[in-house]
């Protein structure tokens, strides 16, 4: 991994014959220009597909909210989005974080996750809050977050208990 401005280009978590361009991933500031390919990846997710569906059915990643959180997009050389997250700083959480169905399984979301912790330490946080998808929670138990509690329901928004994880930086 290196940093070249405010981009991040990484090669050494993809094989050759992995990627969907099989070269490198580049991390970036997202812009008010990726809010609608960032609202297609989320509804499109098959993560939410079931019981899960309706927590992104009409969701939203807006060109405004991009303006104003810390949102990063993972994408190929061609340009293709392979994922995303948005930290929000105060406090310290994880807000959204989606890796593209067909980029799953190819280390894109280690790739976000290292550039996330990143982040949060040149902004001096100690620990980031994550309110886990439950199907995710094993991902991130494999970066390095520690279950800390669980975060009940909120019908009609949220209709399932999640794990509430925190990454010690």
């Amino acid at each position: 991994m290196h940093t070249i401005s405010n981009t991040l280009w990484v090669t050494a978590l993809l094989t050759p014959n992995s990627g969907p361009d099989r070269g490198g991933v580049r991390v970036r500031r997202a812009t008010a220009r990726d809010a609608k390919r960032l609202t297609r990846l989320v509804r499109t997710s098959r993560a939410y597909e079931g019981p899960y569906e309706s927590m992104v059915a009409g969701y939203r990643v807006g060109p405004d909210y991009v303006e104003h959180h810390e949102v990063y997009v993972a994408e190929s050389e061609q340009g293709v989005v392979l994922g995303f997250y948005a930290l929000v700083l105060e406090p310290p959480e994880l807000d959204l974080m989606f890796v593209a169905d067909a980029a799953q399984g190819l280390g894109i979301g280690r790739v976000l996750i290292a550039h996330l912790c990143g982040r949060a330490r040149e902004e001096g946080l100690a620990e980031v809050r994550i309110v886990s998808h439950p199907p995710a929670e094993g991902f991130y138990r494999s970066v390095g977050a520690e279950r800390v509690g669980v975060v009940a329901a909120n019908p009609p928004v949220v209709l399932w208990d999640r794990p509430e994880m925190v990454m010690r930086l």
